[in-house]
């Protein structure tokens, strides 16, 4: 029995070593045709990173004639197997603008958004990808609104839009935070609070954007030379409101009420030392003139 084992594994052992042979010799001193028959026949048997050694050989060949569409397409389902998503995202759009009139052009169209959001990282890092993902099922959803995948289509656009609005609203969040450390960061957060709500009509994250926006504008004023409250206290105060006026039963209200008194309270104060520097002001002048 061990025998016969042993001379499996060695037959098997020799079958490979001459499956690879091959391969160099088609790879390196093959013709054109021998390669592209071979990169079909290595695709066909789910072996796609020999495969597209083999297709980045011959593309230059073939560049123009019928067999480009297949070889195409072959490229980009192969980077996708291969988990080469940007990649696959890219030859994929390739396809399909280079191919209008392909029946495999939608899916073409699918699979290159698709592959953009599977290449899409967390949230917290680079959206580069998450943007063509966004953009390329944007364009799938208008251009194939009866397609098969039109759900999916839209359901991968909403997840990839929830996690561009994370993304934001964490770097909003962090201004927030590291203001205590930086006042300018005060401003900072304002405006990636502003950004959010304008960009994102009906964000997820509105309600704790405006809570947020609220309490870095009210925080930003009580760090504030006594100059400068008086506009800042207004942008608070309008920030308060349009908190109430979206969210009147929010759970931040019992909060957002405090920071309102606060802020009424700062103004009052702000208003009456106004009143006090004009009327010093006034009475300067008044001696001025009686002295003249």
């Amino acid at each position: 029995m061990q025998k016969i084992k042993n001379l499996a594994y060695l037959l098997l052992f020799s079958l490979v070593l001459i499956s690879c042979g091959e391969y160099q010799k088609v790879l390196n001193k093959g013709t054109t045709e021998e390669q592209y028959k071979m990169a079909v026949k290595l695709y066909e048997s789910n072996k796609y990173s020999k495969a597209l050694r083999l297709f980045e050989k011959i593309t230059p060949a073939y560049r123009g004639k019928p067999q480009m569409e297949r070889i195409q397409f072959m490229v980009a389902q192969s980077n996708f197997n291969e988990k080469n998503y940007s990649i696959s995202g890219y030859y994929f759009d390739r396809f399909a603008k280079n191919y209008p009139k392909s029946s495999k052009r939608e899916e073409a169209a699918y699979l290159s958004a698709y592959s953009y959001k599977l290449a899409s990282p967390k949230f917290s890092l680079d959206p580069t990808d998450t943007n063509k993902a966004l953009d390329a099922f944007q364009s799938f959803i208008n251009t194939y609104p009866d397609s098969d995948k039109i759900d999916q289509a839209n359901e991968q656009y909403k997840e990839l839009r929830y996690k561009l609005q994370k993304k934001y609203f964490e770097i909003a969040k962090t201004y927030y935070r590291t203001a205590e450390y930086d006042l300018r960061n005060y401003k900072a957060a304002i405006q990636a609070f502003d950004n959010l709500l304008a960009d994102y009509l009906g964000s997820e994250f509105k309600e704790e954007a405006l809570y947020y926006r609220l309490k870095a504008a009210h925080d930003f004023v009580l760090k504030s030379y006594d100059r400068r409250k008086p506009e800042r206290i207004k942008d608070a105060i309008e920030a308060y409101d349009k908190l109430k006026r979206n969210y009147p039963e929010s759970q931040y209200m019992e909060d957002a009420n405090k920071m309102l008194a606060t802020l009424n309270k700062e103004q009052i104060r702000i208003d009456n030392l106004i009143a006090k520097q004009v009327e010093a002001a006034a009475k300067t002048k008044v001696e001025k003139s009686k002295k003249k």
